[in-house]
């Protein structure tokens, strides 16, 4: 599957520009004296929306047949997909409807709104949802754009791996190990296969918030699990799994190791980032750094990259969770 899906990046790599941006890849001085190794920051929370999505939804929206395309398609969200989905629908003149949970943010709400996108919610969990969007948009017989379960949104979401492995050839550095925020796992499946694809020797660490591991758990058991999902600041990651994913089997491939982080840890990794290098992320970036720190005793005196998956957190939330 990972050759295919690694087709699929390097067309998306390139078929998604110039409306995607290219993130930077920049050293972090500070967090590298800290932690002894040399840390580098993929600032995925500068994409257009402020977080990765925008690159699978872009993809998958391009590659849509014109007359599926002009009976607009529909999406699943807690905030950033939907985001993404709606900025990638007004770029192509595409008519977008999200669904959400009640519980979702309002601030990312809000932002879907004003890119021109419909939005409903249901009083119901994620994968409820999730699943339900999924009927509607089948009823409706118009395209539903999977925040993780759909190759191509994947191969967007790749297209990081992309950047990471060209911006490091340029600088001459070997990486060590990538850190990724995993939710449905998405992000992990297309950054894993352009990673183990491009530098085999470079460790894919797959990290989760302790009160949302899904994916993690469907991992350990070999097929898709149900856990317990308990709050948490990381609310990018949050939610269930559908039994079907294809993320399961490409994380199986991909995925060098695993990390978990308690939500002290996570808010902890978001303050340092504040005070080391003056970035206010989100808790799914915290995931990821977090992990790192927790790690960060594995590669001394060597290159590591954290992605900082985006930025989209209200003000009041994230000085709660820093002070």
């Amino acid at each position: 599957m990972t050759k295919n899906l690694l087709e699929r990046i390097e067309d998306a790599h390139h078929g998604i520009r110039p409306h995607v941006a290219v993130t930077p890849l920049t050293f972090s001085p500070m967090l590298s004296k800290l932690t002894g190794c040399n840390v580098y920051l993929k600032c995925e929370h500068l994409q257009h929306t402020g977080a990765f999505k925008y690159r699978g939804a872009t993809n998958k929206i391009r590659l849509l047949d014109p007359a599926i395309r002009n009976k607009g398609v529909l999406a699943v969200s807690t905030g950033n997909h939907g985001q993404g989905v709606a900025l990638a629908g007004k770029f192509a003149g595409v008519q977008v409807s999200v669904y959400a949970p009640t519980s979702a943010s309002p601030v990312k709400l809000d932002a879907i709104r004003a890119l021109g996108a419909q939005v409903i919610t249901i009083d119901d969990t994620s994968l409820a949802v999730e699943i339900e969007a999924g009927r509607q948009a089948t009823l409706q017989g118009v395209a539903f754009v999977h925040p993780y379960n759909d190759i191509d949104v994947i191969a967007g979401q790749g297209t990081i791996g992309m950047e990471i492995h060209e911006q490091a050839s340029i600088e001459g550095i070997e990486l060590a190990a990538v850190f990724v925020a995993v939710g449905g796992g998405g992000m992990i499946s297309g950054i894993g296969t352009a990673i183990r694809n491009f530098r085999p020797q470079t460790a894919v660490v797959g990290c989760w918030p302790a009160n949302s591991t899904a994916l993690y758990s469907s991992l350990k058991a070999g097929t898709v699990v149900e856990s317990e999902e308990l709050d948490t600041i990381s609310d990018g990651t949050a939610g269930g799994i559908e039994s079907d994913t294809i993320t399961l089997a490409i994380g199986q491939e991909v995925i060098s190791s695993t990390e978990l982080v308690t939500e002290e840890q996570i808010k902890a990794a978001m303050k340092l980032l504040a005070q080391t290098d003056r970035w206010m992320v989100e808790g799914a970036a915290g995931v990821a750094l977090a992990s790192m720190l927790k790690q960060s005793h594995n590669y001394q005196g060597r290159n590591v990259v954290v992605v900082l998956c985006g930025r989209n957190i209200m003000l009041e939330k994230f000085i709660e969770a820093v002070k």
